[in-house]
């Protein structure tokens, strides 16, 4: 059990030792909104009702006569609540040898009895442009499947390619019309994303369009001629382009469905619904009439034949639950199409497949400053432009300041930089709140931004260098010989008790992300924890203080060090030792 988790567990135990009955719970005790009251509140309503007690008379009973082997070091009531205050001495040996011991699994698996967990993510269309959209869709999922797994789930990530819809032949159609030739030698998935902008602005202006593009659909799903074979080219340049993005950015699935490869199995279903009377025909097109359940109607064949995204994305659920067995299968598309994965899930019931059902983790569009992007309008940042952009301001901020480096080294820190970038602009707010996206933001090199937490991951390395020498900075923390008895009471500062909460807090805070399938809670954390390092060092003397205290700092600022680079690394972004 996390240390903190156990600390609770204490109190509650004392607490209902005192009241003579299972009163407390440890999950009964929450952060003060402001630190100055005490690191732990409990809140005494429910246990004066249970009493027959009045809150605040028993508020100030509980306040007081704690045991010394208690780890509250006090207790002040305030109204109906308690504050407690914890032992900086057992914070400090407990906290810091839970994170020297366990390391880089500082925080993992805190939750007992893991799920079986899907996690579906980068849903993208090939023959389109991988924009900064798609990128807060990756950036969200592959950080919720980190931090799922850490807390405790057998997690599955998997993606799901639409390779198969109406926006494959309009490209065609678009490449026939004003764009002849092989195309480039490289970037081929980035310049046939252009062509499709072009193609769905041209086929605005051309009445012809419509029915050219529907026939070449037809074509492509067909499975045969020259359609089809140019179909296959021109998709396995967009899944060239998506696996250059996964690898570089760190992703990985376990698995990468295709919406062609579910077309054949979902119209055998379309029919099998239609005799069973579960679909429609209407006007030539196939429907599901959910209109009884205040869902709407759901096409999914349209009139002139082509399919549309529920022919594959229903035997598509189906298949997920038949390879993973997973007890939760999450998805995460923009809240656009909360409605659709609605209607699916009650077309998974009248199946009788309710554990096939999906649970949607729906995230805000991202915008520009102008306003609302478009694959169609042409009006994105396309992720090929902002990588280059991000990783070019990168390498000139970290050239500038390391003339003296070789261009290995420059070009490595600088893409971490980047990369980091990339990702925490992505995951630092709330799902639900709208980014728009300002490249200046995102190239910030302090305040909340990954470079602030990975130039405080860089500066903490620095101060051991300092201190102890580049091979012992190296394992730090595995040094408690060299420290003498009582270290702990050698950290008294008011800041190095908060810091000391906040990394006890941790493994909590992962559970709560994971709870709540939400990293900016990490993000938020790890930056408060960033912060409030970089204050103390400024205010409290490390290298220059005595021997003893010295090293006691110097062993909290590991502890540091390791946390803030564990929740990064749970973003997906790499801590950095020099930058």
């Amino acid at each position: 059990m996390p240390f903190l988790s156990d600390i609770k567990a204490q109190i509650a135990r004392q607490i209902n030792e005192h009241l003579g009955g299972e009163y407390a719970a440890p999950s009964d005790f929450v952060r003060p909104d402001n630190p100055d009251f005490g690191d732990l509140s409990l809140g005494c309503f429910g246990l004066a009702r249970r009493l027959g007690r009045p809150p605040v008379d028993l508020a100030a009973a509980l306040a007081s006569d704690w045991p010394a082997e208690s780890p509250v070091a006090s207790g002040q009531a305030v109204g109906p609540y308690v504050n407690f205050q914890l032992s900086t001495v057992e914070m400090a040996a407990g906290v810091l040898e839970e994170i020297y011991t366990q390391k880089d699994l500082y925080g993992e698996n805190v939750r007992e009895g893991g799920r079986r967990v899907v996690v579906e993510y980068s849903n993208v269309n090939t023959h389109k442009d991988y924009h900064i959209g798609h990128l807060r869709n990756l950036a969200y999922g592959d950080a919720v499947q980190r931090i799922l797994t850490a807390a405790g789930d057998t997690v599955f990530p998997v993606s799901y390619v639409n390779d198969f819809g109406g926006h494959t032949a309009k490209t065609l159609w678009g490449l026939r019309l004003f764009a002849q030739g092989p195309g480039p030698a490289v970037d081929k998935g980035y310049w046939l994303g252009q062509v499709y902008a072009r193609a769905a602005a041209a086929a605005k202006e051309d009445p012809a369009a419509p029915a050219a593009i529907s026939r070449l659909m037809k074509e492509i799903e067909s499975r045969q001629g020259e359609s089809y074979k140019q179909w296959q080219k021109t998709r396995q340049w967009s899944i060239d382009g998506f696996t250059a993005i996964y690898q570089e950015l760190g992703v990985n699935f376990a698995q990468i469905f295709y919406e062609s490869e579910f077309f054949g199995i979902g119209k055998a279903l379309v029919a099998r619904l239609l005799a069973a009377g579960q679909l429609q025909e209407s006007a030539g097109a196939v429907i599901a009439d959910l209109g009884g359940d205040g869902l709407g109607v759901l096409v999914f064949i349209r009139s002139d034949g082509t399919a549309l995204y529920p022919v594959s994305d229903l035997p598509l659920a189906l298949e997920k639950r038949k390879l993973f067995q997973p007890d939760k299968s999450f998805l995460v598309v923009d809240e656009r199409q909360s409605l659709y994965f609605r209607q699916l899930n009650r077309l998974l019931a009248a199946l009788g497949e309710e554990q096939a059902a999906i649970t949607h983790l729906p995230y805000a569009v991202v915008k520009l400053p102008e306003g609302m992007m478009s694959s169609r309008s042409g009006n994105v940042i396309s992720y090929h432009d902002l990588r280059n952009q991000v990783l070019e301001k990168a390498k000139t901020e970290t050239s500038a300041r390391h003339p003296d480096w070789p261009a290995e080294k420059i070009d490595n820190i600088s893409w971490a930089l980047a990369k980091g970038a990339l990702k925490f602009e992505m995951v630092k707010v709330g799902a639900g709140q709208v980014i728009t996206f300002d490249s200046r933001q995102a190239l910030r090199f302090d305040g909340f931004t990954a470079a602030y937490l990975q130039y405080t991951c860089a500066r903490i390395r620095s101060v051991l260098r300092k201190a102890a020498g580049e091979e012992i900075a190296q394992e730090y923390c595995q040094r408690p010989d060299e420290l003498s008895p009582g270290w702990p009471g050698n950290l008294r500062e008011v800041r190095e008790h908060r810091l000391l909460f906040s990394l006890a807090s941790y493994p909590e805070t992962v559970q709560a992300a994971a709870q709540a399938c939400d990293p900016s809670l990490l993000a938020k954390q790890i930056f408060a924890l960033a912060k409030d390092f970089n204050d103390y060092y400024h205010a409290i003397p490390v290298l220059k203080a005595e021997t003893a205290v010295r090293e006691a700092r110097l062993r909290l600022l590991g502890a540091v060090r390791q946390v803030i680079g564990n929740g990064l690394g749970l973003l997906g972004i790499d801590g950095l030792d020099e930058m």
